[in-house]
């Protein structure tokens, strides 16, 4: 029983935990907060306030969304460390950088 026990404890101690959720608004033609810092298993989501369509789109094509409408989100979960530098593809002077850490 003790060692069905604690196999369980260190399955549970190896499952990743997700620190938490972080929202980007997109509105006026910004991403806010422009630069965002966040732990490992941190899930970012962009949520466009603004009355035209937006994109997020990570310069090294990490994560892309379609189209954002209004009020329409899109979602990524940051699973490593470094720095991932965003851009509307529609308005390219648009740009935003998650920096992840451990």
């Amino acid at each position: 029983m003790k060692t069905r026990l604690l196999a369980l404890l260190c399955l549970m101690l190896s499952m990743p935990v997700w620190a938490e959720e972080v929202k980007i608004n997109i509105k006026e033609f910004m991403f806010m907060p422009v630069v965002l810092n966040v732990s490992v298993g941190t899930k970012v989501t962009w949520v466009n306030d603004d009355q035209i369509p937006h994109t997020v789109a990570e310069t090294r094509k990490v994560f892309r969304s379609g189209a954002l409408d209004t009020n329409d989100s899109f979602s990524w979960l940051f699973d490593k460390p470094g720095e991932f530098e965003y851009f509307c593809v529609l308005h390219p002077q648009m740009t935003g950088r998650v920096v992840v850490t451990q």
